[in-house]
């Protein structure tokens, strides 16, 4: 397994952890190769191969890539897939070997979860031999989120089941075949724990994480194997200085008696890594000085990853894109801290880096593999003569298969499919690929938004490193202009949104450093035939850094960034009030956050719509009224007086999970609002798309008046209204139309899957966001992974 054995002379030995002796620089491959099929988002090391598992890939099965090295060549030997293979199975999600032997998880379609054991024969094939299902899980446990394996025994996490997570147990028998033995789980467990979000065991003795227990502080469960063959909880462990959302040992691994348990955002928000000594005598786990970075710095995540090798330990620090390794010596403790850090990488002083090194790290003796989630790809770094880590490899998937555009004429929706994606009196006007939108491999598209301007309509749409342009004015020729990049210094985002007003646009992103707001003018776009062209921001808005996003008030001149984690007044990640009237001078005008609402008790809005009131409730008639999806409640706020904003409501509601974003009716009674989790936390109760409607005719009581369901189980994500007609993007289930006419009795109209292949299941990836206020009655549709849509109903057809 990933196992080595040191002696300890005492807990001092752990205090020392040196500056950096040397810097290890090494280059990889900056190319984007696998980052929409998952490639790199699992990696481990056994039995002198290299496992680099690819299970995202929406348009073919999952694989596990392996690698061997032949006459000093890493090449890759073969390519493993599911027994029961099939597209979008997410097979390789995740890995674990020990000696010949290696668990693999997946989740085909109409599976709860599957682990699958493979075994390396005489002849060095890996061959599957067994396929294990838990027997009690449900869809929606998420069954195979993690696995581990030592010796005979599997672990397998299902982080949902239960509601509160649980732990199973596979034990191999003398013949070969495994029989489920037992489910953990901790003894003080809450719904949404989240129990089984990572594990180590070795030698009878397994760590268990309930990541979001106490409050997201997270503790580890303790159990031993019995002489009876039982696992028995002993202890829990949870520091007494954890603070609410430190997510206390995201990641573990055990050798002997010594565990290190990497922390996300314990040190200020920076990361750790806390060694665990465990005493024979006493049979009790002690934590003892923790590890950190000796550059350490906010949101670095240090600890993210953590590996074993030899007497080496490598700590990734994804944040920064960073990997450190520390030596451990009987005499000195840890020594030789080095950074190791790869070239040709986008690197920031602060945020998460765009191709996220570090990220998942396996080790064994000499040999080290790392994965990048953003890049896609994964490196090989191996111990030279020296003992220094330097890259031999740079490995990239080969099974990504992108969508072709699709453009010249309407392609009509007809016996429920327009080309390759199912759809119900939804007409697909054109279709341009992510690579059509200036994007490179392993780029995704998120938000997206709209722009008018004499008589011609654009599509503005969020990269992850950039905003593009399109013209969509005639819909079936689409023209992508160009591209403002990213603030410079700031990573790539996966949560980039537009807003627009008096013809510019307003741009931010989250988990990107100092960005920003970006500020353009569009009417640049103005008479542009072709492109593309790599433009300028007009204006930047420096008093924020990362902001979840942006919210307008056209009526106003105000904007509204939400979610503002970083830079200057953060706002408590509330209502971060800004001054537009001015686009190119924009100037702070105050802060609102309502504390009762949100997971932090911050008052964070993660998303809000905001607009003079003109509605029932008569108090409040012209005031500036903000309706914030708040995470765990909608928020109601009067901020007409930017000095004096005022707390008017809040309200929860049944089974919530993350209340993520919402719209009013036009004629201001009724709040339609998603919850983007709760189809997949609550599985039993919640088994359709559902939204929840506000009556909101007294401002100051909103009740919730419905709970709507869908046709399909997928997650809702964003939803839009104009006039009578909802437009919901639902993930993998895409746009979603409903009649709302009344309000009590929603009915689907019509629909569009911008996921050609795989269920519409309730997980992410798809549409992500539209935009159904063009004159004309085109909608756009951004989907992460293939790209934008231009839409247009049936009955809304100009002949």
């Amino acid at each position: 397994m990933r196992r080595f054995s040191v002696q300890f002379l005492g807990v001092a030995l752990l205090l020392s952890v040196s500056a950096p002796l040397a810097a290890q620089t090494f280059r990889t491959d900056n190319a984007r190769p696998g980052s929409q099929t998952g490639f790199g988002l699992a990696v481990a090391i056994g039995g002198g191969d290299v496992f680099v598992g690819e299970a995202q890939n929406t348009y073919a099965p999952g694989f596990v890539y392996v690698y061997r090295n032949t006459a000093g060549n890493w090449a890759e030997i073969a390519r493993l897939t599911a027994s029961d293979t099939e597209f979008g199975d997410g097979f390789g999600r995740n890995i674990d070997v020990d000696g010949t032997t290696m668990v693999v998880t997946g989740s085909p379609d109409g599976s709860n979860g599957v682990a699958y054991i493979f075994e390396r024969n005489g002849s060095g094939e890996w061959e599957a031999t067994a396929r294990l299902t838990a027997n009690d899980s449900q869809r929606g446990d998420q069954f195979g989120a993690y696995a581990r394996i030592d010796g005979d025994y599997v672990m397998v996490g299902a982080i949902r089941s239960d509601s509160t997570g649980a732990v199973y147990v596979f034990h191999r028998n003398s013949d070969g075949s495994w029989t489920e033995e037992a489910k953990l789980k901790g003894n003080d467990l809450s719904a949404g724990d989240m129990f089984g979000w990572t594990f180590d065991l070795d030698n009878g003795k397994a760590l268990i994480t309930a990541m979001a227990h106490d409050s997201a502080r997270g503790a580890v469960y303790a159990f031993r194997l019995g002489s009876d063959g039982a696992w028995q909880q002993h202890a829990k462990v949870a520091p007494d200085n954890l603070e609410a959302g430190d997510r206390f040992a995201f990641h573990i691994v055990i050798d002997g008696n010594y565990a290190l348990l990497g922390s996300l955002y314990q040190n200020n928000q920076t990361g750790t890594v806390i060694p665990m000594m465990f005493d024979d005598a006493s049979g009790e786990w002690s934590t003892v000085q923790p590890i950190v970075a000796f550059d350490g710095q906010p949101q670095m995540n240090f600890g993210r990853n953590v590996a074993l090798s030899g007497n080496n330990v490598l700590v990734g620090a994804p944040g920064f894109n960073g990997l450190y390794s520390f030596d451990f010596n009987l005499e000195t403790g840890w020594t030789n801290s080095r950074k190791i850090r790869s070239e040709g990488v986008d690197y920031t002083t602060s945020g998460t880096g765009g191709d996220y090194f570090g990220a998942y790290i396996a080790a064994d003796g000499d040999v080290a593999v790392i994965g990048m989630r953003g890049s896609g790809g994964a490196t090989i770094i191996e111990k030279n003569a020296e003992g220094v880590w330097e890259a031999t490899a740079t490995l990239a998937s080969h099974t990504r298969d992108a969508l072709e555009m699709i453009t010249g004429e309407t392609v009509t929706c007809a016996d429920g499919s327009a080309a390759l994606f199912d759809c119900g009196d939804v007409n697909l006007m054109s279709f341009l690929p992510v690579s059509e939108l200036g994007g490179e491999t392993g780029i995704s598209v998120n938000d997206v938004w709209g722009w008018e301007y004499q008589g011609r309509e654009y599509a503005l749409v969020g990269r992850t490193d950039a905003t593009a342009f399109v013209d969509i004015t005639d819909p079936s020729n689409p023209v992508y202009l160009g591209e403002l990049p990213r603030t410079e210094g700031s990573p790539p985002s996966t949560w980039r949104d537009i807003k627009v007003y008096d013809n510019h646009a307003f741009i931010t992103a989250d988990g990107a450093g100092q960005h920003g707001m970006q500020i353009f003018d569009l009417t640049q776009l103005v008479g542009l035939s072709r492109g593309p062209v790599t433009f300028e921001e007009t204006a930047h808005y420096g008093d924020i850094g990362s902001a979840h996003n942006i919210v307008i008030n056209e009526e106003t001149g105000y904007a509204y960034a939400v979610g503002v984690n970083s830079g200057g007044e953060t706002c408590g990640g509330g209502l971060h009030m800004i001054n537009i009237q001015d686009p190119t001078n924009p100037t702070f005008a105050g802060c609102f956050s309502d504390p009762n609402t949100g997971r932090s008790s911050t008052g964070y809005s993660h998303d809000a719509q905001c607009i003079i009131y003109a509605g029932p409730d008569v108090e409040h008639l012209g005031k500036e009224i903000c309706f914030g999806s708040n995470e765990t409640a909608i928020s109601i706020a009067d901020v007409t007086d930017k000095d004096n904003p005022i707390a008017l409501s809040n309200a929860s509601y049944p089974n919530v999970e993350y209340a993520h974003q919402g719209w009013i009716t036009d004629d201001h009674r009724y709040f339609f609002m998603n919850d983007e989790l709760d189809e997949l936390a609550s599985p039993e109760e919640i088994n359709r798309t559902r939204t929840i409607i506000w009556d909101i005719s007294d401002l100051d009581d909103p009740v919730l008046f419905k709970e709507h369901f869908g046709t399909q189980e997928s997650s809702d994500h964003n939803l839009y209204i104009r006039g009578n007609l909802m437009y919901q993007a639902n993930y993998k289930s895409g746009l979603r139309i409903l009649d709302i006419s009344d309000v009590e009795n929603p009915v689907e109209v019509g629909y569009f899957d911008t996921v050609p292949v795989g269920d519409n299941s309730a997980s992410m990836g798809g549409a992500w966001s539209n935009y159904p206020y063009f004159t004309s009655g085109n909608v756009i549709v951004t989907s992460g992974q293939e790209g934008l849509f231009v839409l247009r109903r049936k009955a809304e057809l100009v002949p």
